[in-house]
């Protein structure tokens, strides 16, 4: 008993059905056009995403005046994280950026944060006290805060509760807490962590 086996020819290109459009074939557009929206795509994206960021996660600020020399110069451009105080509360020793508000007045400032909620602060001889314990400040430069320029004394002060107490580094020309009393913890921008310019002052807070 024999067989026969038959094979089929593959079909000429003639016969294969034709390729279905891709969408963008649909539409019409050239390539260059699709390009183009991309990238603008991407741009619109960009500046959504840098418009989001300034404004709820990072932001600089530059340093005018001498309240916190030499730890900052006028000039100085610093980052400042405005989450911060969204996830943990201020701790003592933070550099922040913080509004004040006299009468039509409205400005941002920069000082440390020296007592927290609670503690009872005073200033005697140059010297401040938290609790009735010396407070040890490393980051004072001793030829700018000296005996004859480190400002005014003052009496023991209770920090209210959601406030902080700031001072400047230079507290013989600092206005902070001393005059205008605790700052409530709404009022904190964010806690500033670098100087990035000039790059010569570049340093950690």
């Amino acid at each position: 008993m024999s067989s026969e086996v038959s094979a089929t020819a593959p079909p000429d290109d003639a016969d294969l059905p034709p390729i279905a459009p891709t969408p963008d074939d649909k539409s019409g557009m050239s390539s260059g056009t699709r390009a183009l929206i991309d990238w603008i795509v991407v741009v619109v994206v960009a500046l959504l995403v840098a418009f989001l960021v300034r404004t709820f996660v990072l932001a600089h600020f530059v340093v005018e005046g001498s309240s916190m020399h030499s730890t900052l110069e006028t000039g100085d451009r610093v980052f400042v994280n405005k989450l911060s105080y969204r996830l943990h509360d201020p701790n003592r020793g933070d550099v922040v950026v913080l509004h004040e508000v006299t009468g039509a007045t409205d400005r941002d400032l920069i000082k440390r944060v020296i007592a927290l909620p609670g503690e009872t602060i005073e200033m005697a001889n140059c010297e401040v006290t938290i609790d009735g314990r010396t407070l040890d400040e490393p980051y004072l430069d001793p030829a700018v805060v000296t005996a004859n320029d480190c400002g005014l004394d003052f009496p023991p002060v209770v920090v209210p509760e959601n406030h902080v107490f700031v001072m400047g580094d230079n507290r013989g020309g600092s206005q902070d807490s001393r005059a205008i009393g605790p700052i409530d913890e709404n009022d904190l921008v964010g806690r500033a962590f670098v100087v990035f310019w000039p790059t010569s002052h570049w340093t950690w807070l």
